[in-house]
């Protein structure tokens, strides 16, 4: 037989769910039927009494036996062994490791059920000492009276409290925490185990979830019916018994789309990486509020919703949809330069970035741009770097050296921007301010007008608004781009005083636009002239000069400064709207001079003017390069100016090795009696003369003897 355990009164107290003193007070009233003995403190003070379990309640028996299981079964645990008469003990119950939130939450009326199981339980267990002598008598008609259970249905409930209590006492001594939560998880019924689908062989599971995630199948929108006719050809093929009904299989789609979590798997198979990127992906925010404000600008096109009229330059009108073209500052959300056109270009963004400098910023230029990706945005005219070397280091380096003798920085650089930042293809969310006020300008401005034709670049079909808009033209309903640049300011200016969302949810204090862009602390850099920025504007090439010019669009552009580049590249800045001339720079980027459209000479007669301007710079030309050429052969020393000069010595040194000619004395002499030579030259002439007199009467005879004849 096992000995008897003896265990202080403290615990038998509370295994018989009492206080200490009530115990003690029994124990002296009764110690026939208490087995007590004593025990020698450690600390040196009054004797420790222990008591007897077998000595007490059937109830606290119970809870002590269970309580030493789940010790055996814990100690068995840590030490890694299990014995045979453990092995059924071993099993921890469901409610032990279960997420009690979780099941709170999903069984919220089971819960809350078994809380008041417990309430009744536990008022149970407090009259159990009452009722020692009739205890299953009185068991029976406290479950019928309270539960309306029979008496053996209630002990089982108490079994698994006590069970539960026992094993809540383990895990608090473990690491000191709160554990009764499980008590009420004892008296719940167990969650149903789901997604195990008995009837879905192994390997049909995973036929279906081919097809379902095949990228051909997700792409075309193909259902569940789909899914389920091509499953029973599988079928026939494979040979195998049994189809699951359509129901079965639709349940474990969505099983597999909600609870394994693969309807992210099933959106980037239909969808394809660039829209699952931009929908599931996950992102983070940024700081904008450690942003200065004109530390970060993005820049990007909006295509609006609406229908105006455009006048072409033929002076044609016609119906179009206006883009915007426009910068908004990270921090406070102010909009600039912002621009509405036909067709959107680099001049175009030239002009929105000079409205943006000196009308908007009033002189001063941001530290850094964020622009798109679009080729508008990364040209080489505005960027100062080719597209296709814009991700090589090495081609950065050499454009973006400020040391490097290079052609050209780009306006971004030439205008002051520190930096320029590119996003990447087909991800907006990385200019997030810009395109999410492009969203608020659809809802809050694009959809006020009768033009408005919904977002017809929208993944969804009911987005779009069906509308004539050609009949809308001809009864003269569409407005202007004028007008409608007009209403585009109304927004501008209640949009910059209106609060904004991501203002407050920053705690900003300022809420409005146009007050955090007045208030907020601020970057401040000085824009170039506006003559550098005139200059700036107009396009750059690298041209060849030629000894007629430079050649652009069918015409000659020269001019006397020119001269000297002859056969060499030079910088040349282009105004689109003005042909009559260029202007010309250097590899420094210093300005050479303004080129002219040279009249082309005509063959036969050509105006004096532009023949008296030619020769006047060609004569200027070769009289310039003898003066320098004369300048560079002066002799640098004096005494063989008048021996040497010109005669390919320098300094006593030949620069050229050859045989001298033998130098022979040419002697002239003038005639003394000069008007006798002019008579002889004068009575040889009248010699000649007579002599072609006669010659011609000797033919003319001959003609009139053969016209006789």
């Amino acid at each position: 037989m096992q000995a008897a355990a003896y265990i202080t009164l403290e615990e038998a107290a509370e295994l018989e769910g009492i206080e200490y003193f009530t115990l003690y007070r029994r124990i002296e009233r009764n110690k026939k039927k208490y087995s007590i003995q004593t025990k020698k403190s450690d600390t040196g003070g009054r004797d420790i009494i222990l008591v007897s379990v077998n000595s007490l309640s059937k109830m606290a028996q119970a809870s002590f036996e269970r309580r030493e299981a789940v010790k055996r079964i814990a100690d068995a645990a840590d030490r890694g062994v299990e014995t045979a008469a453990e092995k059924p003990a071993s099993e921890r119950p469901w409610y032990v490791d279960a997420d009690y939130e979780w099941y709170q939450h999903q069984y919220s009326k089971n819960y809350y059920k078994g809380m008041e199981l417990g309430n009744v339980v536990r008022e149970y267990l407090s009259n159990v000492p009452k009722h020692r002598n009739d205890l299953t008598v009185w068991t029976e008609a406290y479950a019928k009276e309270r539960l309306g259970k029979s008496g053996r249905t209630f002990r089982r409930l108490v079994d698994d409290y006590m069970t539960a209590s026992a094993w809540a006492d383990q895990m608090r001594k473990e690491d000191g925490c709160s554990y009764d939560y499980i008590k009420v998880l004892a008296l719940c019924r167990k969650p149903k185990e789901v997604g195990l689908f008995p009837s879905i062989p192994q390997q049909m599971k995973q036929c279906i979830k081919n097809i379902w995630f095949d990228k051909s199948f997700a792409q075309n929108r193909r259902t569940r019916e789909d899914l389920y006719e091509t499953l029973q050809e599988i079928v026939e093929i494979k040979g195998w018994q049994k189809l699951p009904s359509y129901q079965t299989i639709s349940r474990y789609i969505a099983f597999v789309m909600d609870a394994e979590g693969m309807a992210s798997v099933h959106a980037y198979a239909k969808d394809g990486a660039v829209s699952w990127k931009n929908k599931q992906m996950v992102k983070r925010a940024r700081d904008t509020k450690s942003l200065q404000v004109l530390e970060m600008i993005q820049g990007d096109e909006h295509t609006f919703d609406v229908w105006v009229m455009y006048k072409t330059p033929s002076g044609k009108e016609i119906p179009i949809r206006p883009k915007l073209v426009c910068w908004i500052d990270t921090r406070s959300r102010m909009i600039f330069g912002d621009v509405i056109c036909r067709d959107a270009n680099a001049q175009i963004l030239k002009e929105s970035l000079i409205k943006m400098f000196y009308e908007d910023l009033g002189g001063y230029v941001p530290k850094n741009l964020y622009i798109d990706n679009g080729k508008d945005y990364t040209s080489k005219d505005l960027n100062g770097i080719d597209r296709k070397d814009r991700h090589d280091a090495e081609a950065k380096e050499k454009y973006f050296d400020l040391e490097c003798d290079r052609k050209t920085r780009g306006f971004y650089r030439d205008m002051g921007v520190s930096d320029v930042h590119i996003s990447m293809p087909y991800e907006p969310w990385t200019k997030g301010q810009i395109e999410r006020s492009f969203g608020t300008v659809i809802q809050r401005f694009s959809k006020q007008f009768a033009s408005y034709t919904g977002t017809l670049t929208g993944s969804r079909t009911d987005a779009k608004v069906n509308k004539d808009i050609k009949a809308m033209a001809a009864r003269g309903e569409l407005l202007t781009m004028e007008e409608f640049y007009a209403e585009w300011k109304k927004y501008k200016e209640k949009y910059i005083n209106r609060q904004h969302s991501s203002l407050k949810r920053l705690k900003e204090e300022y809420r409005t636009p146009k007050e955090l862009f007045e208030n907020g602390e601020r970057y401040v850099k000085p824009a170039p002239p506006r003559s550098v920025a005139v200059m700036a504007l107009m396009k750059s090439e690298e041209a060849h000069v030629y000894n007629t010019g430079i050649r652009r669009n069918g015409h000659d552009y020269m001019a006397y400064e020119l001269c000297t580049y002859i056969n060499r590249k030079v910088q040349i800045k282009v105004d689109p709207w003005d042909v009559t001339g260029i202007y010309v720079l250097d590899d420094t980027g210093a300005l050479i001079c303004r080129a002219e459209a040279q009249e082309l000479l005509k063959f036969g007669r050509v105006s004096d003017s532009v023949l008296q301007d030619h020769r006047r710079m060609q004569n200027r030309q070769i009289r310039d390069v003898r003066a320098q050429l004369e300048e560079a052969t002066r002799p640098f020393d004096l005494g063989e100016a008048t021996e040497n000069y010109g005669k390919g010595i320098v300094g006593g040194v030949d620069l050229t090795i050859g045989k001298k000619p033998d130098r022979v004395q040419k002697v002239v002499q003038m005639p003394e009696n000069v008007n006798a030579v002019r008579n002889a030259k004068k009575i040889k002439q009248t010699q000649e003369s007579e002599y072609m007199n006669e010659q011609a009467k000797k033919a003319l005879e001959r003609l009139r003897a053969m016209g006789e004849q």
